[in-house]
């Protein structure tokens, strides 16, 4: 019998080709759709989930308190990695992690600049990094140790194991042993590092981490098994009041756990909380392949009730002879499936054609999943429920016609239930349509604003170098040399890029502070000429001179002028890390930190003792690839050990938005797809709308009407329709976008004309659809049409 059904049901595709390709095609696209989207989801869901005990292993956030105002991130003091197991038996281990900074190794004639981080001695037996050569207990014994990646230690000793025990000279001036090598990360892993170097090593660079009033590396915590976390939390909340001063009810850091496994996509503050993160951008793509999925489930069931005027007779007919109801639902949900069926095949089929393309725009290594198991699993489910909710309702509208009524008369197209239900449909995936239009237009203009912003520096045109070798020691002098060279315009060094401006500290006084107070500054050392270079603005005051009173001398920000209070703040005490100076200036507000976040207060301090950090080079654009060549050739003479390597400015502030980035192409995609499915759907209607009209239209024809007139008359029905869904999308699509935009401190208004455009775009492409099909049935020849009448 069901073999009977595809016969059936194969031999109706064929004869009716054009709505079997429109279905087959909106089917098609709904699917690739969907399990794109499923394959980015997993890969995401995935992330860091590789870690063993990952269910005891903890990341430690902070959560600031200064007045009523409430901050929360994964700063932590510097010592707090090396403290927590002395103090609670619970914590089985602990580490501090800094942040990813690249560094330049040497060995032997081989010298390279790579990427990686410094951590502490219990790093690896808190993550399961996978060991290829060493031992766990011995990786970060010494201040002198490094743990390198397979990739670093093929490329300096050939293999891993001749890796081992090797040494390497870091930064030219100390020598590190290799005491093990672990496998290359791939993209489960939100850590990306080349190699770790022992803690001490960071904390002999930056002396600011042995005090606890400063806040900046990371801290990873795995409890022992057995230990309760919300125990464990209730204990450490509050352990900085014994080793800090000034900790009051108002002005307090407090400590908390968060799950390690829910960090990458749970990773925003809010409030001091946890506050969504990529994991929005992960729902927002479930629904979006839901909602895209649907709207071909509704394009096939809009196409197959549109039909059932056609297919009434023959259901008529078979009822006459003796089909049962349900077994004519039967033969409808084999087509369905039929269907079905073959649009996930062609689906797969530019599953595996799109997917290295899917992978460049994604930023992914998704890897083919057709040889797993739970992938076909998941195929199997997707066609089952595409089939139900495709086929259920035509299958049930269409076996309910009664033979009697349509074996005397052909069933009325005009206010019929079925025709009801079709235009429903098309107000619905219209709907979607332009609520994802609206959805694309805002997500484009915000990304266009956040590259067009002024964010407080001239980002173009500026080069970063990582200081090293002797250009620390003799700045100065590589300075002069540098803006002795063409294209090359200001100079100066910051111990941060500008937008990795990361080191917080409570560590601050001035007159009229209330003792009770200790609100959080970011804090950066800069060189000479810190403003010219970087284009940001004085609002009062002046930049830093070679004067040595300079050495004690800060300028701020306008956020941290409101928290000072001062009404004329030059020349106005402040105290900086015990440290008693003045203020010299004051800058306007700049963005060191995405748009996502609010600019907070800031201390600039002169830098020229530095000794790491990155020179800022602003060049002519007329001439950056002179410059770059100049800059080039000096390395040599100030860091022979080290090879050249720079950043554009621009493209590290680009880097900050990569999420955002990528949901402004793929929502042009899912619009650009939804309106193109919606279409489909609307071009079968017009279709069968025009063959139910045939003969109406031709007498009109026959009695003057012209071809505007016809196409008119087809036209205004599916115009009514799609105003009809601009009613319900523009809520929708306000509501989504406002949402979207609330995770922005800066962000563009939803202004009307977005609206206008969504809707008045969505009913030109409707237009266009409509007319294809309306001009042709209006050009044609009535005689052909009445000739049998």
């Amino acid at each position: 019998m069901y073999f009977n059904h595809l016969i059936t049901a194969w031999r109706g595709l064929l004869r009716n080709l054009t709505f079997s390709l429109i279905n087959v095609a909106g089917l098609t696209l709904g699917l690739l759709c969907a399990i794109l989207i499923g394959l980015w989801i997993v890969d995401e869901e995935q992330i860091n989930q590789f870690h063993k005990d990952i269910d005891r292993i903890f990341i430690v956030k902070s959560i600031e308190y200064s007045g009523e105002e409430v901050n929360g991130s994964y700063d932590t003091p510097g010592l707090l990695g090396d403290e927590l197991p002395k103090v609670f038996p619970e914590v089985e281990y602990a580490t501090s992690y800094g942040w990813t900074q690249y560094h330049t190794f040497a060995a032997g004639e081989k010298k390279l600049r790579m990427p990686g981080n410094f951590a502490g001695n219990d790093f690896f037996k808190v993550f399961s990094y996978p060991l290829l050569v060493g031992k766990v207990n011995n990786l970060l014994s010494t201040p002198e140790s490094i743990v390198i990646s397979r990739k670093m230690a093929i490329t300096f000793f050939g293999s891993p194991e001749a890796a081992l025990d090797q040494t390497l000279k870091f930064e030219t001036y100390k020598d590190l042993k290799i005491t093990g090598v672990f496998e290359d990360l791939d993209s489960r892993s939100s850590e990306q590092f080349e190699y770790i170097i022992n803690w001490q090593l960071m904390v002999e660079r930056n002396s600011w981490l042995k005090d606890w009033g400063n806040s900046g590396p990371t801290t990873f915590v795995k409890l022992k098994a057995g230990a309760d976390q919300a125990l464990v939390q209730g204990k450490i909340r509050e352990m900085i009041k014994n080793y800090t001063s000034g900790y009051t009810k108002l002005e307090r850091l407090e400590l908390g756990l968060q799950p390690f496994g829910d960090m990458y996509l749970h990773g925003n503050f809010k409030n001091g909380q946890i506050d969504g993160g990529k994991i929005e951008y992960v729902n927002l793509f479930k629904l979006v392949a839901v909602f895209v999925l649907v709207l071909a489930c509704v394009n096939f069931m809009n196409l197959s009730t549109a039909r059932s005027m056609k297919r009434a007779r023959e259901i008529g007919v078979r009822k006459s002879v003796g089909a049962m109801r349900s077994s004519l639902v039967i033969q409808f949900m084999m087509e369905a499936w039929m269907y079905t069926s073959i649009a996930v095949a062609f689906a797969l089929v530019l599953l595996t054609a799109l997917l290295p393309s899917f992978n460049l725009l994604t930023g992914k290594s998704i890897e083919s999943p057709l040889g797993d198991a739970a992938f076909w699993i998941s195929i199997v489910s997707i066609t089952a429920v595409t089939t139900i909710v495709s086929g259920l309702y035509p299958a049930f509208v269409i076996s309910a016609f009664r033979p009697a009524v349509v074996l005397k008369k052909v069933v009325q197209h005009s206010g019929s239930s079925s025709t009801m239900i079709r235009k429903g449909l098309v107000v619905f995936q219209f709907s979607l349509s332009i609520a994802f239009i609206v959805a694309m237009i805002v997500i484009s203009r915000q990304v266009d604003y956040i590259y067009s912003k002024n964010i407080g520096y001239e980002r173009s045109n500026l080069i970063y170098v990582p200081i090293s070798g002797e250009m620390a020691q003799r700045f100065e002098t590589y300075k002069q040399e540098l803006l002795r060279k063409p294209g090359i315009l200001q100079v100066t060094k910051m111990s941060y890029r500008p937008v990795g401006i990361g080191n917080s500290t409570g560590s601050v006084e001035w007159e009229g502070k209330d003792p009770a107070t200790r609100p959080t500054f970011t804090q950066v050392e800069v060189g000479l000429d810190f403003v010219k270079t970087t284009g940001s603005e004085l609002v009062m005051g002046r930049d830093f001179t070679d004067s040595p009173g300079d050495s004690a001398s800060y300028i701020i920000n306008e956020t941290a002028l409101k928290v000072l209070g001062y009404k004329d703040p030059i020349g106005m005490p402040l105290k900086f890390w015990d440290v008693n100076g003045k203020i010299i200036g004051v800058v306007k507000d700049f963005h060191f930190a995405s748009l996502h976040v609010a600019i907070d207060p800031l201390v600039i301090r002169s830098g020229q003792g530095t000794m790491w950090g990155w020179t800022l080079v602003r060049v002519d654009p007329r001439k950056t690839g002179e410059a770059l060549k100049a800059m080039e050739a000096l390395q040599p003479v100030f860091s022979p050990d080290t090879p050249f390597t720079h950043q554009f400015a621009d493209e590290e502030y680009s880097e900050l938005y990569g999420s955002e980035r990528l949901v402004k192409q793929l929502s042009r995609y899912f619009a650009a797809l939804a309106i193109f499915i919606s279409c489909l759907g609307l071009l079968g209607s017009i279709i069968f709308t025009a063959e139910q009209r045939t003969r109406e239209l031709s007498i009109r024809k026959i009695l003057g009407a012209t071809v505007s007139q016809v196409v008119t008359l087809l036209s205004f029905d599916f115009v009514k329709l799609v105003a009809i869904a601009c009613f319900f999308a523009f809520p929708v699509g306000y509501f989504v976008v406002e949402q979207w935009l609330s995770n922005f401190q800066y962000r563009i208004g939803v202004e009307a004309w977005v609206f206008i455009a969504a809707g008045g775009g969505a009913l030109l492409v409707a237009l266009a659809t409509i007319s294809v099909h309306a001009v042709r049935t209006a050009l044609a020849n009535p005689v052909d049409a009445l000739k049998s009448e």
